[in-house]
């Protein structure tokens, strides 16, 4: 009796508590539940693995344009632990990018971005050392001639060595990938250390290899987990291929550095590196920028311009020619413009205001191959409340760029390859507000004139030299347009015949 006395004090006691706690819980459930009304919203995700397993890992950025049009242009996905906050279409990207550059301008640093850069260099890098290095960077492009007479005559130069290499194949069917790549690279090479290689050139050869696998590996699905689960790494044979990639170009890279150190005259400026050296040599002890200026920021500096001045550039020239190979009538139209207005005198970056169907093509052909298709992610600088919706400091933003070039509200047939998106009814080309290959704000390609440049001068020449087709015995139709999926999209390997139109 005794003992039942005391236990019913104590069972209202607990009673008691129970109730507090659920109406605490309640409570909590309702401010967090107003709370989330002000978030982007999104699929619902699992514990631990977040949104993975609805995500298509092997192909992201469909997956991600797919569900923006479930979601809206401003939605949230959970990468296992690691919230995101994707933008998708012209107008969202552009007003984060342009409008509220600040709040979205922060480089998001993953663990897969800090294993390849430490926090140096002008692509993984944030605050002063960035904005130093991307000054320096951009200015001494300039110096170098991009976008100039100077960048021009390399070009040219090295679109002459391209034809020679397609006209030892007579007309047979051939994969340019290799060709295209190294005459892409020669070109930043040429600034950064000052010469071109030749295509046998070992070293060359060993570096794009590296670049190649770098880019293949860094998309793969166990990357992408890599990164929601860093701990994994060591145990995930794609991150050790993918580390021993990046150190092994890193090396060959620091070779070539200091073989120029070996020769390295203040008085006279042969490339990045020289005017970096230069730069490092002239800042006074008390200028703040001098602490910039180390080997670490030399080194991944160097590797940024090298793996962004190779890759997209040639993925570009591939897509376009592999286009008017499957698409003959177009390609007739690129050749009729070229003879009558060029004929078979040297090509010039003048001739491009009056060649407007080839400048239309090139434009589509960036647009159609959605080389970049998402951009680098990024952190918000602060506290934002963007389209109605609040979004924290420090949160992951994902600007899709594929939704932009793909954009069913700015583009008459976005699936379609079409070079009428870039012409008006008079056939003069026009430019596009949701043409963002080369993405927009702060962090935009920096190299965005010597890449239009490029693609411009290499697409000419060859068309003005070959005509290209499908190999023996493939029809037009059966050139495929699906890309290979890595950080950037290229083609599927192919071969293609550069028959000599002389």
């Amino acid at each position: 009796m005794f003992e039942e006395l005391l236990q019913v004090p104590a069972l209202g006691s607990w009673l008691g508590l129970l109730a507090g706690l659920l109406a605490v819980y309640l409570l909590y459930s309702s401010w967090t539940f107003q709370d989330e009304q002000k978030h982007p919203p999104g699929p619902r995700r699992l514990p631990l693995l977040g949104n993975l397993h609805q995500l298509d890992l092997n192909w992201l950025d469909k997956s991600l344009f797919k569900l923006s049009k479930r979601y809206g242009p401003v939605f949230t996905i959970y990468l296992g632990l690691k919230k995101v906050v994707v933008l998708a279409g012209c107008k969202t990207v552009k007003q984060a990018l342009i409008n509220h550059a600040e709040e979205f301008g922060e480089r998001e640093i993953t663990p897969l971005f800090h294993d390849f850069s430490k926090g140096h260099g002008i692509v993984f890098s944030n605050g002063d050392g960035w904005k130093e290095m991307r000054r320096f960077t951009l200015a001494t492009l300039r110096d170098f001639g991009m976008g100039k007479r100077l960048s021009e005559e390399k070009i040219s130069e090295e679109c002459h060595y391209l034809i020679e290499e397609f006209e030892k194949h007579e007309g047979k069917a051939f994969d340019n990938t290799t060709l295209i790549t190294y005459a892409v690279s020669n070109i930043i090479s040429a600034i950064i250390f000052g010469k071109r290689f030749d295509f046998k050139d070992p070293i060359l050869q060993e570096m794009l290899e590296n670049d190649k696998q770098i880019i293949r590996l860094s998309a793969s699905d166990s990357i992408m987990i890599y990164d929601a689960f860093p701990m994994l790494g060591p145990w995930l044979k794609n991150w050790r291929d993918l580390m021993k990639n990046v150190e092994d170009i890193k090396q060959r890279l620091l070779h070539l550095i200091n073989k120029l150190r070996e020769t390295f005259n203040p008085d006279i400026c042969r490339c990045f590196v020289d005017a970096f050296c230069t730069r490092k040599l002239n800042l006074e002890e008390s200028d703040a920028q001098k602490v910039h200026y180390h080997d670490d920021n030399l080194v991944y500096s160097v590797m940024d311009l090298f793996g962004a001045g190779t890759d997209t550039g040639s993925s570009a020239l591939r897509w376009s020619l592999l286009l008017m190979a499957k698409y003959h009538q177009i390609q007739d139209r690129v050749q009729e413009e070229l003879s009558r207005v060029v004929g078979d005198r040297q090509i010039t970056m003048e001739d491009r205001r009056n060649l407007p169907y080839i400048d239309a093509v090139i434009h589509e052909s960036l647009r159609f191959a959605n080389i970049v298709p998402m951009t680098v992610t990024y952190n918000t600088s602060r506290d934002v409340t963007f389209q109605g919706y609040f979004i924290e400091k420090g949160t992951t933003v994902l600007p899709l760029l594929t939704s932009v070039l793909y954009d069913e509200s700015e583009w008459e047939t976005p699936n379609t390859f079409n070079p009428s998106h870039f012409l008006d009814k008079e056939g003069k080309f026009i430019r596009r507000d949701a043409f963002l290959p080369f993405s927009a704000g702060r962090r935009a390609c920096l190299g965005e004139g010597l890449a239009r440049m490029e693609l411009f001068l290499f697409f000419t020449h060859l068309l003005q030299r070959f005509r290209f087709t499908p190999a023996p015995g493939m029809s037009e139709d059966q050139l495929v347009l699906t890309p290979v999926v890595g950080f950037t999209l290229s083609p599927l390997p192919h071969q293609l015949c550069a028959v000599s139109r002389h």
